[in-house]
C-alpha cells in the first residue's frame, strides 16, 4: 500500500487539507500520513469537527487510525474498502455538518450501493458552507457531472449550541463527467431566505428588506423563515441560477451585528459576483475541483477569485491523483482553472 505524506501547514494551512486528504485516501486506497495539521492556524491541531471527519471516514472504510485526538498535529490513516450503509455522526459541538459530509461524499459516491448519512452539529456556522449553499449550489451543480445526492434538513444548528440535524442520501455513480464552462449565461432566477431561530421574526424582516434594497434591480424571491434550532441564530442566503451554473451567497448573524448588515453582506456578495463574467463563485470553484479531478475527462472553468483555498486543494489532489492542473490568473483575482488527466 502506498503512503502519501502531507505537510498540513502548506498553503492556507487549514482543515481543508485534512478533509481533502481523507476523502482521497478513502477513494484511492492510499494510506495517509499528515503532519503539522492546521499549521497555518492560531490554534493548530485537530478540533472536534476534524476528529468527527477522521472517525467518520474510518467508520465507512474500516480504517486504522492513529493520532485522532483533540489538539493532535499528526495523523496516520490507513483505509479499507468503502462500505455503503446507514450512518449517523454527531459532532457534539457547532462544528460544521457540511464539511463532515464533504469528506464522506467522494468515497461513498463510488460505493456499490446507496448510503444514508445523518450528521448532527452546526448547519449555518461561520467559516464553512451553509447547508443551503451545499444543497442548492454544490449538490445542484454536481448533478451536471453525474453525482446525485438527496438532502434534507430537520433542525438548524448555530454557533455556539449546534444541535442541527441533516440527512443525505448518496446514490452510487459509475463515472464522473468533466466540465468545460467558459460562459455562465444569463441570470435566470434569484431566490433566497432570511431566517431566525428563537429571536423576533422582525429581525428576519429587517434582513430581508436590506437584501431587497440592495438587489432591487433584480426580481428576487426571498422567504422569511422561523426555523427550529436549540439555539438562537440568524442567517441570510441568496442562490443565483444562471443558464450554465449556480452561485450562492450567505451571511451569518451574531450578537451585536445589525440585521441590516446580515442582509446587505449577502446581497453585496451577489452583486460583486454578478458584475463579473466568470462561471463559478470562489467557494464552488474550490469545492468542485475534487470531483472534477475524479473524472476521466478534462475540465476547464473560470472563477471570480483564485483563492489560497483553491490552490491548496489542487496541491493536495495532485498528491493522490495523476492529474495536471493549470491556473491562469493571479491569487485573489479572476482566472481560469484547467484540470487535465494524464
Amino acid at each position: 500500500m502506498k503512503t502519501i505524506e502531507l505537510d498540513g501547514s502548506y498553503g492556507e494551512g487549514g482543515g481543508q487539507i485534512l478533509r481533502t486528504a481523507l476523502s482521497l485516501s478513502c477513494v484511492t486506497g492510499h494510506a495517509l500520513k499528515l503532519f503539522n495539521i492546521r499549521g497555518g492556524r492560531k490554534k493548530p491541531g485537530l478540533m472536534p469537527q476534524h476528529i468527527t471527519c477522521v472517525n467518520a471516514a474510518s467508520e465507512i472504510t474500516g480504517a486504522k487510525i492513529k493520532g485522532a485526538e483533540a489538539g493532535s498535529t499528526e495523523l496516520i490513516f490507513v483505509p479499507g474498502k468503502t462500505m455503503p450503509g446507514n450512518y449517523i455522526f454527531d459532532i457534539k459541538t457547532a462544528g460544521s455538518c457540511t464539511l463532515v459530509f464533504q469528506t464522506l461524499l467522494p468515497p461513498l459516491m463510488f460505493g456499490e450501493g446507496s448510503s444514508i448519512i445523518t450528521i448532527r452539529g452546526g448547519t449555518h456556522v461561520p467559516l464553512s458552507p451553509t447547508y443551503h449553499y451545499l444543497s442548492e449550489v454544490l449538490l445542484t451543480m454536481l448533478r451536471n457531472v453525474g453525482v446525485h445526492v438527496d438532502s434534507t434538513i430537520y433542525k438548524y444548528g448555530f454557533y455556539p449550541k449546534g444541535g442541527g440535524e441533516v440527512k443525505f442520501t448518496v446514490h452510487p455513480v459509475s463515472q464522473v463527467k468533466g466540465l468545460d464552462l467558459s460562459e455562465r449565461g444569463e441570470l435566470i432566477a434569484l431566490h433566497g431566505y432570511s431566517a431566525v431561530s428563537r429571536l423576533p421574526v422582525q429581525i428576519a424582516r429587517r434582513q430581508k428588506n436590506a437584501m431587497e434594497q440592495k438587489v432591487k434591480s433584480f426580481p428576487a424571491d426571498i422567504q422569511i423563515m422561523n426555523v427550529v434550532s436549540p439555539g438562537e441564530g440568524t442567517f441570510t442566503f441568496l442562490a443565483a441560477q444562471y443558464e450554465n451554473t449556480f452561485a450562492g451567497f450567505s451571511s451569518i448573524g451574531k450578537r451585536g451585528k445589525p440585521a441590516e448588515k446580515v442582509g446587505a453582506e449577502t446581497a453585496s456578495a451577489f452583486l460583486d459576483f454578478n458584475c463579473k463574467s466568470t462561471v463559478f463563485d470562489p467557494h464552488l470553484a474550490d469545492q468542485i475541483v475534487l470531483y472534477l479531478s475524479l473524472s476521466r475527462q478534462d475540465s476547464s472553468f473560470t472563477t471570480s477569485c483564485i483563492t489560497e483555498h483553491l490552490l491548496t486543494n489542487l496541491w493536495v489532489i495532485k498528491k493522490f491523483i495523476d492529474i495536471h492542473y493549470q491556473v491562469e490568473g493571479q491569487l485573489n483575482s479572476e482566472g481560469r482553472i484547467k484540470i487535465l488527466h494524464l
